[in-house]
């Protein structure tokens, strides 16, 4: 069924929306490559989840890197094919040089004046918020490059907290010690990360799961009653969660943070393959930000 918008809306797979949600919703999605003892996938191309999971556990070499810039194009040639132009939003600039390279593709002669990139700092569940607001924005009537103005205006206003289930991952990325990854294995510390634009910060270290839980779900709260406290009380929040773990304890999350903030809405998105390479199995994850509205 075609959309009576005149502007397309394209995003990459770092923000989490599958392809059967990505047609029902007529957005186009760049899927993001990854990488498994040298060989390339794309996520949810080439390899299921569980797969993916069972490989990282047998201690296969993962990483991740930009799309090509032929994949970008490819997908914008397919979404330009029904629409007069498109939005793009990808994953921050802050976490990959994705965004810089599809702002250098948009000036080709080819996609001047058609591709608007939207970069506003954001990935995950956010940056799936951030595609659906541009949608209910484009919907309202507003024009592409004022959407591509409110996006990128509120870059600041949301925050994302990952407990993570072990520490080899961020050992890895070089942000432990080996020494501190090996003790706080055997302490069973759970870190707690804080996410903003393009930042990434070590929150709390607590131990155990449970109070790695509990430490998120009061961050949220503190969230609530002093940087989003206007919001909040508003009625102008949203809710989101991403996860990595097991389905049992997936579900076991988002049970805990509907009871504790009821009665908001909560949107979930399964974490990315490429972002779950980084936060590795079993992280959990919540996140908020400020509704957009267009000034009358």
């Amino acid at each position: 069924m075609g959309s009576l918008l005149k502007t397309g809306i394209v995003t990459d797979s770092n923000s989490g929306i599958l392809p059967h949600q990505a047609a029902e919703d007529g957005f186009f999605v760049v899927p993001m490559p990854f990488y498994i003892d040298g060989a390339c996938y794309q996520e949810n191309v080439d390899l299921s989840r569980a797969e993916f999971f069972r490989l990282m556990a047998a201690g296969a070499e993962i990483s991740t890197s930009a799309p090509a810039p032929l994949a970008v194009t490819e997908v914008w040639d397919k979404a330009l094919a029904e629409y007069d132009d498109i939005l793009y939003i990808p994953m921050s600039s802050g976490l990959s040089g994705g965004c810089a390279q599809a702002e250098a593709l948009s000036r080709e002669e080819k996609y001047a004046g058609r591709v608007l990139v939207v970069d506003n700092g954001r990935t995950a569940t956010p940056l799936h918020r951030s595609v659906l607001d541009a949608k209910e924005l484009l919907e309202q009537g507003v024009a592409p490059a004022e959407v591509k103005r409110l996006l990128e205006e509120q870059k600041n206003n949301f925050i994302i907290y990952v407990a993570l289930d072990e520490l080899h991952h961020l050992q890895k990325g070089g942000r432990i010690s080996a020494t501190a990854a090996k003790l706080g294995t055997i302490l069973n510390m759970k870190p707690v990360l804080e996410f903003t634009t393009g930042t990434l910060d070590v929150y709390a270290k607590v131990r155990g799961k449970k109070r790695a839980r509990q430490a998120m779900i009061d961050a949220i709260k503190n969230e609530f009653a002093h940087d989003y406290k206007e919001a909040y009380e508003a009625g102008e929040v949203y809710l989101m969660a991403a996860c990595s773990a097991e389905p049992e304890e997936t579900a076991d999350w988002l049970a805990q943070i509907k009871e504790e903030f009821a009665p908001l809405e909560l949107l979930y998105d399964d974490l990315p393959l490429s972002l779950s390479t980084h936060i590795g199995h079993g992280g959990l994850g919540i996140a908020c930000a400020r509704k957009i509205y267009v000034d009358k």
